[in-house]
């Protein structure tokens, strides 16, 4: 072979060599390169996080009104409390208010009377619910229950003690029992149940969020 062909055959397998790499270039690292960077959409898709589920309160605007139906019974409830949401830590004694006024339906005469009311709060965190604090219960000190007829109300008031550091927010479980006379005059009564939930956020003591960001 002479001195010309093995020159044509040189440049032949240069221009193979180049083509070669401009492929494995244009697919992107070669699979034998596991220690490539990985791309920016890569990154971001990676470090990308969930925003936090907002925690819900029904005291929000600082109270909240209920229509509970017991048979014929209808209870209007108002719900607030006197320590300001900011102020709803875990630790802290968290006073609910309560006032309460119900019709009866048909309405003969008849008198609507609450014989008992209970509150049970339940904390809740991030793994769902705790253990239940111990029910508050108002039972009537009167025969056959405190008088609820409108314009006659009843007011009360429960407390929610020390919940876990953890909790996100509480739910307060109420149920009431109402009597109700089977007629104006009989001393006869039928009783009727409402049962109702008011969730009210747990604030963060100042401080302990910056705490926990800066450990982080």
């Amino acid at each position: 072979m002479g001195p010309h062909r093995r020159a044509v055959v040189g440049v032949a397998s240069s221009t193979l060599a180049l083509t070669l790499a401009l492929a494995l270039t244009g697919c992107g690292p070669a699979p034998w390169d596991f220690g490539a960077e990985p791309t920016p959409s890569a990154t971001r898709s990676s470090s990308a996080s969930a925003a936090p589920a907002p925690v819900p309160n029904d005291l929000s605007s600082g109270s909240t009104k209920r229509e509970l139906v017991a048979g014929a019974v209808a209870a209007s409830v108002d719900y607030w409390s006197t320590l300001s949401m900011d102020r709803w830590t875990a630790e802290a004694l968290k006073p609910v208010n309560l006032s309460m006024t119900t019709t009866v339906t048909p309405d003969d005469g008849q008198k609507v009377y609450l014989q008992r009311a209970v509150m049970v709060a339940v904390p809740q965190g991030p793994d769902g619910a705790m253990a239940p604090l111990e029910a508050q219960i108002d039972q009537s000190s009167v025969a056959p229950g405190y008088l609820v007829l409108a314009p006659y109300s009843y007011s009360q008031t429960f407390n929610v003690g020390s919940v876990p550091a953890e909790a996100t927010h509480v739910q307060l479980q109420f149920s009431y029992d109402f009597l109700v006379q089977t007629t104006p005059t009989s001393n006869e009564f039928a009783k009727q149940t409402a049962s109702d939930t008011v969730t009210v956020a747990i604030a963060a003591v100042p401080g302990e969020s910056d705490e926990s960001e800066s450990e982080g």
